[in-house]
């Protein structure tokens, strides 16, 4: 075994010539030895330590101000001091129960009279404000003939006793006043506008509201899980009702809402930079919980408001550069989610912050509102880092988790050094629907943007070609992450060249391929797919310090990608999909470990026929082994103590994920994403799926069809005519009319790698190591209307389907939503 360690590769011999990088500008040129930037602690152990203080950002917030949207139709009193408005009922509200609406740019809290049911209408009285006496009483007429009350279908009571006139006029008013004070437990915070600190008070705890008084407005804030009384949790409020993201309506202007998918009769907002919309929130919707709907063309995330519910209408603004000159999608994937409803994954646009957030949407194109215990069939986990400030300022710390898909997002926009915004959110979505060459098109000019302009500085490094991997590790390792978007030149030390982008090429080749390499101990091949590399376990056993490698090579993946390079080197797709920030599933463990995946299922059945699993006598354990040595790990704490039995089944799947999709590898994949993470910004991959990521990192794969359609075997229904049969015959025809990122696809599909041997197809190797070569297998098409695919064994389960143009639908269908997130089962 090859062992690097950091004592032999910061040494330094008198009789050797160091690696150098050097940062050269246009006025002067600095060389600083790699080797000297051990001592600024360049090479240290990422911290893992939790921050521990009372301070929480991102927390969710819900605004009361205008949140309900009753029909009110308003009638100025003869009074001058009052005005008169009529209410509808709100559905699941009971005689004698309190409900809000919106009444004369205020909330009022009305008492449901015992004899009127949801659906009816009541009128009540509310005290004028001051801003409503101001008004001109040549406008009452115009408001009086303009806001007649209409015969309906519902049964109009006219309800006007000292009950309700109480009720309204002791009402939980809340004005846009900006002299109301603000609560005692909130702080502003300096040069950060619109952005305040709000300290938890006693009695309050995780998911419960507490309500605070800011800039005029009333709130309520949603306690974080993680939080408790005495804390600090930081609060950005929405802008008034009238300008903000979440305001009710206060008019009549209704607007037609079909199966929440209408498009929506959009208002004007104040600002010239949003477009206003308001929606019905659709029925089974709760206080508190988000759902989908299009929006100017647009799948935008809207949470109910917390005193609002089903019939009720809200209003929120979206930004119109999201909606402008919206492009048909070109991408097949993007197609196909058009095309049919198949329930999976998808990424919306988030309407409080305009960030990028996962829901899963059911087979009727709603969201799916996720249970607190672990389904194997529909949960999942998507990784979260949180970045924080290392000891050296040109080194990242961060610390990697996994949280429920549901709750991660990213941010759609990015800015400049100068606060700039480069991307905007109209300009990731606009993407998101184009072909691959496209996307790879305009990621490439994204990155141009962001690179650090010539003049500005270029890195020069000179490596020694018999110690490639060391000296480039010095030398790369000490650039700060400004460095990694200048232009790199290199130079290998003692050759003649100059580097006009083949010596760039080159050495981007030579290290991935080092790196990559088993002997070092860092990866090893899948157990489902030998051409795959997956994280080494035992690397830290290995290599003392293994976390400088695994940022090292984040860091020359991340430099590759944003200078159209390659790498070397393809891993297993579940790591593209941590890179990309995307869903990780149960089913993902097939990609990983099949017989680990059969075996967690099996005991899934067992449970569904009422066996026993306590009598197998599993605990919330696992067995590593490491070195010849077999070491039992705790999957949860105290899990040696923790009996698997048919109750907690969930939870020990659960924890089985998220072991071997994770933590098994945790310090390793931390440091690969910071180094990644150092060079790209997260919101450029929101365009790209794993498979796209892979072609993109890679390269396209160089197929020679006639060398695969030779080293290709037959069986099932296939055996005996093999290509001769008229379904083998048409997958061929299909095949080759496909292009080239459709055929890479097809390739990553059958398995699980876009990457094709350098000796051809004839010797692709299975998860065991032997050859196994592709393989398309007959079947039956009540066995299976859609071909499926075995990554292990290379092979493709293919219908006898009855047309070469159903083969061809069929067949596109599945290697393309496999990218989806979208199930075809």
């Amino acid at each position: 075994m090859k062992l690097l360690k950091f004592a032999r590769l910061s040494r330094t011999k008198s009789d050797e010539v160091t690696p150098q990088v050097s940062n050269t500008t246009s006025t002067a040129a600095a060389t600083t030895s790699a080797s000297n930037a051990n001592a600024s602690n360049t090479f240290r152990r990422a911290a893992k330590k939790t921050n521990s203080s009372g301070s929480s950002s991102n927390d969710q917030m819900t605004s009361s101000n205008g949140s309900n949207n009753n029909n009110t139709d308003n009638n100025e009193a003869s009074a001058n001091n009052t005005s008169v408005f009529r209410v509808t009922v709100p559905q699941g509200v009971s005689p004698n129960q309190e409900f809000q609406v919106y009444a004369g740019g205020r909330i009022v809290r009305v008492r449901c009279p015992p004899n009127v049911q949801p659906g009816q209408s009541l009128q009540i009285t509310v005290p004028r404000s001051s801003s409503d006496n101001a008004q001109s009483n040549g406008n009452n007429k115009k408001n009086k003939e303009q806001q007649q009350l209409s015969g309906s279908s519902s049964h109009s009571h006219d309800y006007n006793n000292n009950q309700a006139a109480a009720s309204a006029n002791n009402a939980s008013q809340q004005p846009n006043n900006n002299h109301i004070a603000d609560s005692s437990n909130v702080s502003k915070i300096e040069g950060e506008p619109n952005s305040y600190n709000v300290t938890i008070p006693t009695g309050y705890l995780g998911g419960q509201q507490f309500p605070v008084t800011i800039s005029g407005q009333s709130l309520m804030v949603t306690v974080p899980t993680n939080a408790r009384a005495g804390m600090k949790v930081r609060v950005n409020p929405p802008p008034a009702a009238a300008n903000g993201n979440m305001a009710a309506g206060s008019n009549n202007n209704e607007l037609s809402f079909p199966n929440n998918n209408g498009k929506p009769k959009s208002h004007d907002a104040d600002s010239n930079d949003t477009q206003l919309f308001e929606v019905q929130v659709p029925e089974g919707v709760q206080p508190g919980q988000p759902f989908a709907l299009l929006a100017g063309g647009v799948r935008v995330l809207v949470t109910c408001p917390t005193n609002a519910g089903p019939g009720l209408r809200i209003r929120f603004n979206l930004p119109k550069a999201l909606m402008h000159q919206r492009k048909v999608p070109q991408n097949e994937a993007a197609l196909i989610k058009l095309s049919y409803d198949k329930d999976g994954w998808a990424r919306t646009i988030r309407v409080t912050d305009m960030r990028f957030q996962w829901v899963r949407m059911d087979d009727k194109g709603d969201i799916h509102v996720s249970t607190e215990r672990f389904d194997p069939d529909k949960s999942a986990y998507v990784r979260h880092l949180e970045f924080r400030q290392g000891s050296d300022p040109r080194i990242r710390d961060g610390i990697l988790t996994l949280v429920p898909a549901n709750e991660a997002f990213v941010a759609s926009s990015i800015k400049g050094a100068n606060d700039q915004e480069l991307v905007t959110y109209g300009d990731i979505c606009d993407a998101q629907g184009q072909a691959f060459e496209a996307k790879a098109e305009w990621f490439k000019e994204k990155c141009e943007m962001l690179r650090v302009e010539f003049t500005e500085g270029h890195m020069r490094i000179n490596v020694r070609r018999a110690h490639l991997l060391e000296d480039s590790l010095l030398a790369i390792m000490s650039l700060s992450r400004r460095d990694m978007r200048k232009l790199w030149r290199f130079e290998f030390i003692g050759e003649q060249g100059i580097d006009a982008g083949g010596l760039a090429r080159e050495w981007f080749q030579l290290v991935t391929t080092e790196i990559f390499d088993p002997d070092m101990g860092l990866w090893h091949s899948s157990e489902t797919n030998q051409m795959c590399m997956q994280i080494n376990p035992a690397s830290k056993y290995v290599c003392d310090e293994y976390h400088v490698y695994y940022r090292f090579l984040g860091r020359i993946m991340g430099k590759a990608l944003f200078d159209q390079q390659l790498v070397n080197g393809h891993m297993v797709q579940y790591i593209y999909k941590h890179i990309l920030g995307w869903p990780i599933s149960f089913k993902d463990l097939v990609m990983v470990d099949e017989e680990f995946y059969n075996n967690l299922k099996q005991l899934k059945q067992l449970a569904n026929h009422g066996q026993d699993l306590s009598a197998l006598c599993l605990d919330f354990t696992t067995t590593e082994e490491v070195m010849d040595t077999k070491e039992e790990l705790e999957l949860v704490p105290g899990g040696s103590d923790i009996e698997v039995n048919n109750d907690n089944l969930p939870e020990y799947l659960e924890a089985k994920l998220k072991y071997r999709m994770l933590d098994r590898v945790k310090p390793q994949m931390n440091e690969l994403l910071l180094g990644f993470f150092d060079v790209i910004p997260e919101p450029l991959l929101t365009v790209f799926d794993f498979q796209e990521l892979e072609l993109l990192m890679c390269g396209l794969p160089v197929i020679d069809m006639d060398d695969w359609m030779a080293n290709t075997e037959y069986c099932g229904e296939y055996e005996s005519c093999g290509p001769n049969h008229s379904a083998c015959r048409w997958f061929w025809e299909v095949v080759d009319e496909f292009d080239h990122e459709t055929k890479a696809r097809l390739l990553q599909f059958v398995t699980g790698t876009s990457g094709v041997p350098s000796r051809g197809f004839g010797v692709l190797q299975g998860n065991d190591g032997n050859i196994r070569r592709f393989t398309i297998n007959g079947v039956n098409v009540d066995v299976c209307l859609y071909p499926r695919a075995h990554t292990c064994f290379n092979r493709i389960d293919l219908p006898m389907y009855e047309s070469k143009d159903e083969l061809r639908e069929r067949l596109k269908l599945a290697v393309t939503m496999v990218a989806t997130g979208f199930d075809i089962e």
